[in-house]
């Protein structure tokens, strides 16, 4: 694809300093961008290799402008720009339609016509598949399930009984939806099942990573917002309410009727409880156990990094008796107040 490079400010929201006119073949990064591709700074560290790229343009925040003397994109947040120009050359292109012969489609199904069923999917009673759907191969849509005008389902994606996946979305291989949650009452020691009756619900322009899970509500649906973003390897419990626009790296873990309210982020094996509210605007770091509920915005933290084994030992060793040594200097603190007093009495 070629695109000229003021089309590309337009369609990215930047400022053009340069030739409208420049042709532009493709996106790459600065070390390696040609005569005929467009590059990118976002990092001030890789700076200096403004000065040695090739590129026949480059986005960059104003402050960096000084440091190219070639055609330049002006935005605020030039990995924003990189974003929205890496999906003007790679546009998902749906060039297939209809249903693959070694597809299995239940007649009561609704697909739209130019929609894709692919090779060894199955499409159950009552599915509504609207326009511009993809369902790649070995998928599996159970009955009752929709799936909303342009997602798609990448390949061995798992729809269980009445799953809802709004428009835009995109969920990538092995991610299962609407799996029964974890119920189960305990009966003399003995676990007997709850049947899950919820829904798995997905709002709009969500990605869903690989191998990712979300299981159906116990009495009331699993609700995804519009915008969330899940990495592959998360999983979301029953009943658990994401707010839009969040965002979960790779294998987060969030526990049954928890409720994220919108813009939060999780970095990357980090938990939440179960029966928690998180409120809109908080960000948690990698491997954050989130126990309690979170009633205030901010970055919060918890886990420990690491350090050479014999100092973490010792450290661990220590850890472990903390309770007792804050109890013993609380005591040491309350004698020596005690004996400043009676310094002050005499």
């Amino acid at each position: 694809m070629v695109l000229q490079l003021g089309e590309i400010a337009a369609q990215i929201g930047a400022q053009l300093q340069g030739d409208p006119d420049v042709e532009v073949e493709d996106i790459a990064p600065l070390h390696r961008a040609t005569a005929q591709q467009l590059s990118f700074l976002s990092s001030s560290k890789f700076a200096d290799h403004l000065q040695s790229t090739a590129a026949i343009a480059v986005i960059l925040h104003p402050d960096q402008q000084a440091h190219f003397s070639g055609n330049c994109l002006l935005m605020a947040d030039p990995y924003l720009g990189y974003a929205r120009a890496a999906a003007l050359f790679h546009p998902f292109e749906q060039k297939q339609q209809g249903i693959h012969p070694s597809a299995t489609v239940d007649p009561t199904a609704t697909i739209a016509a130019d929609a894709w069923i692919g090779p060894q999917s199955v499409v159950m009673a009552n599915v509504e598949i609207e326009p511009s759907v993809y369902i790649g191969p070995g998928c599996v849509v159970a009955s009752g399930s929709k799936v909303g005008r342009n997602s798609r389902l990448m390949g061995n994606v798992s729809l269980m009984e009445d799953t809802v996946v709004g428009e835009s979305c995109i969920i990538h291989a092995g991610a299962v939806l609407g799996s029964d949650g974890f119920g189960f009452a305990n009966d003399g020691g003995k676990w007997i099942k709850i049947p899950q009756l919820g829904r798995v619900v997905v709002g709009d322009r969500v990605e869903i990573g690989a191998n990712t899970t979300i299981d159906r509500g116990a009495l009331e649906d699993t609700l995804i917002g519009d915008g969330v973003k899940l990495d592959n390897l998360v999983h979301i419990a029953h009943n658990v309410q994401v707010g839009e626009d969040c965002a979960m790296a790779a294998m987060v873990g969030v526990a049954g009727s928890t409720k994220i309210a919108p813009n939060c982020t999780f970095g990357g094996q980090a938990g939440v409880v179960g029966h928690l509210e998180i409120v809109a605007g908080t960000h948690c770091t990698a491997r954050t156990l989130v126990t309690h509920s979170i009633h205030k915005a901010g970055v919060y933290s918890s886990a420990t990094t690491a350090d050479e084994n014999r100092k973490w030992r010792r450290n661990s060793v220590q850890f472990k008796k903390l309770n007792e040594s804050v109890q013993r200097l609380r005591r040491v603190e309350q004698k020596i107040k005690q004996l400043d007093e009676r310094e002050e009495d005499e």
